[in-house]
């Protein structure tokens, strides 16, 4: 300043006094910069004039305006003015550095307020000094200026441009796709924060939001997991007017991974009477969902409204609907789809098709799933290793073994090559069949080997199964032994399997040693494997190690075994008799903290009636009593049944009776059982009053209960009354069973009421029921007990026309009968039906032929009667 002319009386008035921090004529430290020389400045070109504002590129320049004709002392800089439009500080460059403060937006301008609204910036050299400096005027006070208004946060006060509704929207998308970041976590909660702040600092310059902003903050609340809260935005927008569009009603993805499918149906059901046509994807989504909880009425609808509305279905679509049909086993349904599917122009794929196969498969019409199988590939859709492999597993699965190998053999022969699940199914369908044979295996797994597929540790589980399973545990073993030596860490299916194994055939000791292995090297125990444990404990009496297990899964926060797991096991050990282990297991389950149920207590007491102890079992009663639990129907019929097969039938009355002061009411089960009871013991006066009490009680009679009444009085010499209850129910319309009919047939031969028998006999087909092989065993061995064998060669005869397999035991039976009558020519005959058949004679069977042929036998005369396989030497049945 102290180099200005002194002549200079004035400083210039064009250009008001800058803010320093704001100045660009100024240096850092606050002064003013030195003016260049006047040569310099002459020598120097004009600088091109800028437009100040956005459109300042590219355009024509307005004639300069000067608020003075002297020239400047001072140039500005050459950075450009800010746009009047709202932008985000350089802060914010990203969503995710947001602050969750409040911020305002601020639109921030380093020229000076008369200047703004100037389009040119002014260029002018300054003046060379002619005069020596003066000292700098004096500065004349100024008047206070007027406070500001607090800037609004959308924008500054006066002067300033409302925020276009664009860069909000901008903004709130950003965060509403941020992702989550150490600043902040949640991106589309601070969207919704700052909508609801600006919101409420809505001003006439804040432009209104549109419909964009509103479907932004509907997809921030289903990304946050609110659909509740998008609902109440969808009904702003009806509010206001503007009408939700279609991907307002994106909501309904939310409902739809929250679970919520009936509020996502309703949605798209208003979505459908607004008029708004929803995106397939909506519709696909909400189908499946359907599909899944097997609502498939409300899926069909929503594709009917879907073509009603000019919304064509997908291929996903038609399949959605074909698979939940399949699994609903509503197979014609499915087909009607297809044909819809196949009119609308749409190609099924190898996924439908694979649908359609599974769901008949599993509702067991096989010649329709190979004809869908033979059609896929008919129709130019080949089929993929995945439709061989499920298509294989079904088979399996419902004992088609032949079948499944069929479509293995293919697959090896013309594609699709298997892969290593296609060989595990196979391996797990041979080693789980009921005729499993490990030399099917073992082939399957050397083939696999052969084609260059290693196994993995799935597979070496089906062998350690398949082996442990035929009891070869030895082979099992070195399977295991095999898989580590490979690299191969077994699992806990592994071990679990291996320990199930070797306590079902008692090597508790080396299931324990695989247990503590499995711990060594890091595999944590789950439950089953507690459970294979804990199971082979109690069986073997370890129950002091049982008991430190179950310590042991609860210090590890595993849920010990129910009471379900230990009443299967008490009820066990107490059908082979061992009633004091089962007892021993009870009281184990208390201290433990288990509660023993109903069935517990059941399992013991037919444990305690089977072994003839009846007091300890009328005891249990008084525990039951003692822990809160009260006996019901089921209790009262094992102790009833108990006293019944031990002869006490006065106390199974008592019993009974104490039941009905108690206010049971007994069932047809148990009035059956002391109904026979009493009939056992000839007691058929109190039967028969106890059989009408049970009518006038009103409870049903079951076609056992009229069994057991009409073979009581039959055997009872009271054939008479058991006919004229058999006609009576007939005239009822009692539909009897084939089992009814062999417990008076029987009882009728026991009290020699033969003819009566045979014409019962007859009588069934009139009732539309078929003899089974009781019947028939029952019927022939009365006859020949009578000598009547022609009678019974003939009812042979059509058991066989009648597709009834050959009967071993009936065989046997027959053959030692007519031996121990001296039919030898007539055993001969069935003698050669066992050949034939390839069946096995029974122990008994063998015996009496060796007595009776043998050198000092009653018979060995007739030995040449005998099959060519049953003649021996003479002597040879006593080698």
């Amino acid at each position: 300043v102290s180099e200005w002319p002194s002549n200079t009386a004035k400083r210039p008035t064009s250009l008001p006094s800058f803010r320093r921090r704001n100045s660009a004529a100024t240096s850092s430290s606050g002064h003013l910069r030195r003016p260049r020389p006047a040569a310099a400045a002459a020598a120097a070109p004009p600088a091109p004039p800028l437009l100040v504002g956005p459109f300042a590129r590219g355009l024509p320049q307005p004639p300069l305006r000067r608020s003075s004709p002297q020239p400047l002392t001072a140039v500005r800089s050459d950075t450009p003015p800010r746009s009047p439009r709202c932008r985000l500080p350089s802060s914010w460059r990203h969503a995710s550095e947001l602050p969750p403060a409040p911020t305002y937006l601020r639109r921030k301008s380093h020229w000076p307020r008369r200047l703004r609204s100037g389009t040119q910036r002014c260029h002018a050299p300054v003046s060379p000094p002619s005069s020596p400096a003066r000292p700098p005027p004096r500065r004349r006070p100024r008047p206070p200026r007027p406070r500001r208004r607090r800037a609004h946060p959308c924008g500054d006060g006066d002067g300033s441009a409302p925020v276009p509704a664009r860069a909000l929207n901008g903004i709130l998308a950003a965060l509403a796709r941020a992702p989550p970041s150490a600043a902040c976590g949640d991106a589309p909660a601070l969207a919704i924060e700052l909508f609801k702040r600006m919101d409420r600092w809505a001003c006439p310059r804040h432009s209104p939001p549109t419909i964009h902003t509103y479907n932004i903050l509907i997809d921030c609340y289903r990304r946050v997991h609110r659909p509740d809260l998008g609902l109440a935005i969808v009904g702003r927008l009806l509010k206001n007017g503007l009408g939700p569009d279609d991907f307002s009603y994106s909501l309904i993805y939310g409902f739809v991974k929250d679970g919520e499918v009936d509020k996502a149906h309703c949605l798209f059901l208003e979505m459908m009477e607004q008029g708004v046509l929803p995106k397939i994807l909506i519709c696909n989504s909400i189908i499946k969902e359907l599909c899944k909880m097997k609502e498939m009425d409300k899926a069909e609808s929503i594709v009917q409204k879907m073509v009603d509305s000019g919304i064509a279905p997908d291929l996903f679509t038609y399949s959605l609907i074909i698979d939940g049909l399949c699994k609903s086993k509503a197979m014609d349904k499915a087909e009607r789809v297809l044909e819809q599917m196949v009119e609308a122009g749409t190609r099924p794929n190898s996924i439908t098709y694979n649908s359609l196969i599974h769901g008949y498969s599993i509702s067991g019409m096989w010649n329709e799933s190979v004809r869908v199988f033979k059609q896929m590939s008919s129709c130019g859709v080949i089929p993929t290793v995945d439709n061989c492999n499920s298509f294989i597993h079904a088979l399996f699965k419902h004992g088609r073994t032949n079948e499944a190998k069929c479509i293995f053999d293919s697959m090896v022969l013309k594609g699709p090559k298997p892969d290593i699940i296609s060989y595990s199914t196979m391996l797990h369908g041979y080693a789980t069949a009921t005729d499993s044979c490990l030399a099917d295996v073992h082939n399957i797994f050397n083939l696999m080997l052969t084609k260059g597929i290693a196994p993995n540790k799935h597979v070496f589980n089906i062998l350690i199964n398949a082996y442990a399973r035929c009891g070869m545990m030895d082979k099992a073993m070195l399977i295991f032994e095999d898989m580590q030596n490979k690299g191969m860490i077994p699992d806990t299916v592994t071990f679990a399997t291996v320990i199930s194994s070797l306590c079902r055939i008692g090597r508790l000791d080396d299931a324990l040693h695989k247990f503590n292995h499995m711990v060594d090297i890091g595999v944590p125990p789950s439950e089953a494997v507690y459970g294979c444990l804990i199971q082979g404990c109690c069986n073997h009496g370890e129950l002091v190690k049982a008991k430190e297990l179950i310590s042991e899964m609860m210090n590890k926060d595993i849920p010990p075994p129910g009471v379900k797991y230990f009443s299967s096991i008490i009820n066990n050990l107490c059908k082979e008799g061992r009633v004091a282990e089962g007892k021993d297991i009870m009281d184990m389950m208390v201290q433990t903290g288990q509660r023993p149920n109903v069935v517990t207590f059941n399992s013991l007491m037919e444990g305690y009636c089977l072994v003839g102890n009846m007091e300890e079992a009328f005891a249990l009663l008084d525990a039951m009593a003692s822990i809160g639990i009260e006996p019901n129907c089921y209790i009262y019929g094992t102790l009833v049944d108990g006293y019944c097969k031990n002869g006490r039938i006065d106390d199974a009355l008592t019993v009974f009776r104490d039941m009905l002061h108690k206010g049971v009411k007994p069932t047809s089960v148990l009035y059956s059982i002391i109904l026979h009871g009493l009939f056992q013991a000839r007691r058929t006066t109190a039967a028969k009053k106890m059989f009408h009490e049970m009518i006038e009680s009103g409870t049903t009679v079951s076609i056992h209960t009229y069994g057991v009444v009409l073979g009581g009085l039959c055997r009872n010499n009271c054939t008479d009354e058991a006919n004229m209850l058999l006609e009576k129910l007939f005239a009822m319309n009692v539909k009897f069973d084939i089992i009814t009919f062999n417990i008076v047939i029987s009882a009728m031969f026991k009290v020699g009421r033969r003819q009566e028998a045979k014409e019962l006999f007859d009588a069934i087909s009139t009732y539309g029921l078929v003899p089974n092989i009781q019947t028939y065993s029952m019927m022939i061995t009365n006859l020949i007990k009578e000598e009547s064998y022609e009678e019974a060669d003939n009812l042979f005869i059509s058991v066989e026309k009648s597709g009834h397999a050959s009967d071993s035991r009936l065989l046997n039976h027959i053959v030692r009968m007519l031996l121990n009558k001296a039919e030898v020519a007539k055993a001969s005959n069935y003698l050669s039906i066992i050949g034939e058949n390839n069946l096995t004679l029974e122990a008994s069977t063998i015996s009496l032929l060796a007595s009776l042929f043998s050198r000092e036998g009653k018979y060995r005369e007739h030995i040449k009667l005998l099959p060519a396989k049953y003649q021996f030497f003479e002597g040879a049945w006593q080698d």
